[in-house]
């Protein structure tokens, strides 16, 4: 299925399209030798948004929670995938612990912890499911809504691994942000592997350091191909801390938004797109603090954080901070699925594309976040996993066509994952 793109401006889109299918072996030689240098995180989600003259990721997620959305098509792309990875990390490995985030046990995220087991079970290794809350003493059974259930055990830690009782796992499978911090369960496990490793966690991670690696990523990638990395490129910035139980960060955030309105308004220009530019503002520690702040003017954003204030002392919090707040360039998505707005979100395990979905929202609009409650996910193409890239096919007419492009724009955002990580990995810095 490929959405309908409403708007006028599809054209550099659909060039893109086309001069990514023509340098097709360029492209797949240029990821090989990348992958010869760098680890690939071990899986990611990348939402990617088509704005009809841009497409570019707007966040990326290394502990990726919807793999419900996956269809049964796509799984097998998923098994091999994860066979490689596992294959390359630990070939003997027999048992694996998945951990789950413990403070998300919605229907929904657990029919993806489901999905992951499966996946794992069938790439030839027995998976069991592992719980990090305190408050869990023993074997717990939880229902699914289709009478299936899931069965999580208490984390035990034995000198330098953990494992269940009776489970002694060579590999340790997070799908959890860490947002709390690090349990101390999870420090210094020398004798097993952690995947992803703990600096992936948001106690360390920044979206800063991860868009600063997508746009060294994006530079490379449009000089192989000839054209200006702002077309799959968000321009942003680190605005630093925000602390709104004072005026702490205000002003640094405030010349910003003013920044990068201006470089994208010159850009607006250069390619006679007739729209006025926004900015997106928000915490780029992991947390929600702030939540999604959408600005056009500067003069705005006293406004935003006043009502933010007075959001928190209604509801008896203390006003929002972050560690980091990031100012992005607003993508639009015009793509329309039965006439709602729509997003791509892909997914890869290692190196590999293995599926994605459209998040679908009908009650907001082109320049607002889909990532909220209301959503709907209609899966992508990548259900037509059998139907590779056709070359010669009008651009914009060709499911696979339209798929590869998102599936190459998410591995690099996964590659920057790889950088970023590298960039942030503590034993790096003890080796120089």
């Amino acid at each position: 299925m490929v959405p309908h793109l409403v708007t006028a401006l599809s054209g550099p889109i659909n060039e893109l399209e086309q001069r990514i299918l023509e340098s097709m072996p360029a492209i797949e030689r240029w990821f090989r030798l990348e992958w010869m240098e760098h680890t690939p995180a071990f899986y990611c989600s990348v939402d990617v948004r088509n704005a009809g003259y841009k497409l570019a990721p707007v966040a990326s997620s290394l502990f990726p929670a919807g793999f419900a959305n996956l269809t049964p098509e796509m799984l097998p792309l998923a098994v091999q995938a994860a066979m490689a990875a596992i294959e390359k990390i630990c070939p003997e490995a027999r048992n694996l612990l998945l951990i789950p985030d413990r403070h998300d046990l919605n229907p929904f995220y657990l029919f993806g912890v489901r999905t992951l087991v499966q996946v794992f079970h069938q790439a030839g290794l027995n998976v069991r499911l592992g719980s990090l809350d305190p408050a869990l003493k023993a074997p717990t059974r939880l229902a699914l809504p289709d009478g299936d259930e899931l069965v999580f055990e208490p984390v035990l830690r034995q000198r330098g691994r953990i494992g269940l009782k009776d489970f002694d796992p060579c590999t340790v499978l997070l799908n959890t942000g860490l947002h709390e911090g690090i349990p101390d369960k999870l420090h210094s496990l020398h004798e097993q592997y952690l995947l992803p490793p703990l600096h992936a966690g948001w106690t360390v991670r920044r979206k800063s350091r991860h868009f600063q690696s997508y746009e060294e990523v994006a530079k490379r990638f449009a000089k192989l191909l000839g054209m200006d990395p702002w077309l799959i490129h968000p321009m942003f910035a680190n605005a630093g801390p925000l602390d709104l139980s004072g005026d702490d960060g205000i002003e640094p955030l405030r010349a910003h938004v003013e920044a990068i309105l201006g470089k994208v308004r010159r850009k607006y220009k250069e390619y006679g797109i007739g729209e006025k530019p926004f900015v997106l503002v928000k915490a780029g520690d992991g947390s929600h603090a702030i939540g999604w702040i959408s600005l056009r003017d500067p003069r705005d954003l006293d406004e935003a954080l006043r009502r933010l204030r007075d959001e928190a002392v209604a509801a008896g919090r203390p006003p929002p901070r972050a560690h980091e707040i990031i100012v992005q360039e607003g993508v639009p998505t015009y793509e329309r699925i039965n006439g709602a707005v729509a997003e791509p979100v892909v997914y890869t395990i290692d190196r590999y594309v293995v599926g994605g979905f459209y998040r679908v929202h009908a009650g907001v609009g082109i320049y607002d976040s889909l990532n909220a409650p209301g959503s709907m996910y209609v899966p992508l193409a990548f259900a037509e996993s059998n139907h590779l890239p056709r070359p010669g096919v009008k651009p914009g007419a060709s499911a696979p066509n339209r798929f590869y492009m998102y599936g190459v724009i998410a591995r690099l955002a996964m590659l920057a994952a790889s950088y970023e990580l590298e960039a942030t990995d503590p034993e790096a810095e003890v080796d120089e």
